[in-house]
């Protein structure tokens, strides 16, 4: 099985909640100045055959699942049409369901969700 291209590393890192890098080989803020970033990038040129095959059936869903949220715009303007209703909370139930998702794939690779996914909760600092 082929490697991971640099598009779905991308997406990968997107969808952990990881902010882009550049390409820049050093700076201020790239991901080589924090751990649980460095992992994500061992982990990620580093995964079997059968590891980049999981990896790539979750990027197919969070792909569809990413992509399904802006189409509820569609609906915004409509509350109720003849016998039809649209659900109010198809925005919030949509990306609950696809960050759930990008938490499962943070948790099949091992590693903690990144600050987008962050936001989401609420973080203690002790």
């Amino acid at each position: 099985m082929n490697p991971l291209t640099d598009a779905e590393k991308v997406d990968i890192r997107r969808f952990c909640g990881y902010p882009a890098y550049g390409a820049a080989p050093a700076g201020m803020q790239s991901w080589r100045y924090f751990q649980v970033y460095g992992l994500l990038e061992f982990r990620l040129s580093n995964l079997s055959t059968s590891e980049i095959a999981i990896t790539r059936r979750y990027l197919g869903s969070l792909t569809s699942l990413e992509l399904a949220i802006p189409a509820t715009s569609e609906n915004l303007d409509t509350d109720q049409a003849s016998m039809w209703t649209r659900n109010k909370d198809e925005l919030t139930d949509r990306m609950r369901l696809f960050n759930d998702w990008r938490r499962r794939l943070c948790g099949f690779l091992g590693i903690a969700g990144g600050p987008d996914l962050a936001g989401n909760t609420t973080m203690l600092i002790v």
